[in-house]
């Protein structure tokens, strides 16, 4: 099968192979971890011989690899690769979130969506000796935190119902949402107002504000998060506006 000429414009770029390389590896994350070479071929322009020898490199440098059932998956050498960035990603952002804590005295976290879930990525503590405190590398559901809800809302209805039909909804408080459609009305009040709030549904006691950080490569949020008692609606007042700014600044750093 010949290659078409539009796919080899270029041909002998290294820029333009890694471009591929990329696009495959995002292919195969989309498609949920594992795919079969007909699926890929159906989700980009490249050809298919080219996209076969892609993968075999990959395959043999450990970046990918091939199941019993002919499937591609992602490969385990990512995983130094994802981890790495992760710290970085977080190191990147503690500057803002310790500003958040110096502003509000609440706990800040970042996060970023991670297959199905949220994983946080960076934390700066409340120095109250009563806090919000989440590990970082811990994983969480999307559906019941602040981070995961302001995530879930830039995402479109759709891809929100796929993701909770896997993961499932989990109710570890009265006060979670426990049904689609119940997120789906909560998503869009997120959207209207521009920022999540966890009402108890992760842990009774304890209220989360969070905002998206807008254009992040991976879909990713920040938040600060307290005991109730001081984590009030006068507390959102001072809150909102120190995030929104905390947001733009990891957004404009991450495209320096």
């Amino acid at each position: 099968m010949a290659e078409n000429p539009k796919a080899n414009k270029g041909s002998g770029s290294g820029v333009q192979s890694v471009e591929r390389v990329f696009e495959l590896l995002e292919l195969i994350t989309d498609a949920g971890g594992d795919v079969t070479l007909s699926e890929l071929s159906s989700s980009t322009d490249l050809p298919l011989p080219t996209i076969h020898r892609l993968l075999r490199t990959l395959v043999a440098l450990g970046y990918a690899r091939q199941l019993p059932n002919r499937r591609y998956a992602l490969g385990p050498r990512l995983i130094r690769i994802g981890e790495g960035a992760s710290r970085q990603f977080g190191a990147l952002a503690r500057p803002q979130l310790k500003q958040l804590v110096d502003a509000l005295g609440e706990s800040a976290n970042m996060a970023v969506l991670d297959g199905d879930m949220v994983v946080y990525v960076a934390q700066v503590p409340s120095q109250h000796s009563m806090r919000m405190f989440t590990e970082v590398g811990r994983r969480a559901n999307v559906h019941d935190t602040g981070v995961g809800k302001a995530i879930l809302a830039q995402l479109d209805d759709d891809v929100v119902r796929g993701i909770v039909g896997r993961t499932g909804m989990a109710t570890p408080t009265s006060f979670s949402i426990g049904t689609v459609d119940e997120l789906i009305a909560e998503l869009d009040r997120i959207r209207e107002r521009g920022y999540s709030i966890d009402e108890q549904e992760q842990e009774i006691g304890v209220r989360c504000y969070a905002m998206a950080v807008p254009n992040a490569p991976t879909p990713t949020a920040v938040s600060v998060s307290g005991p109730i008692a001081r984590v009030t609606e006068e507390f959102a007042l001072r809150a909102v506006p120190r995030l929104q700014e905390a947001a733009a600044a990891i957004a404009a750093d991450l495209e320096a």
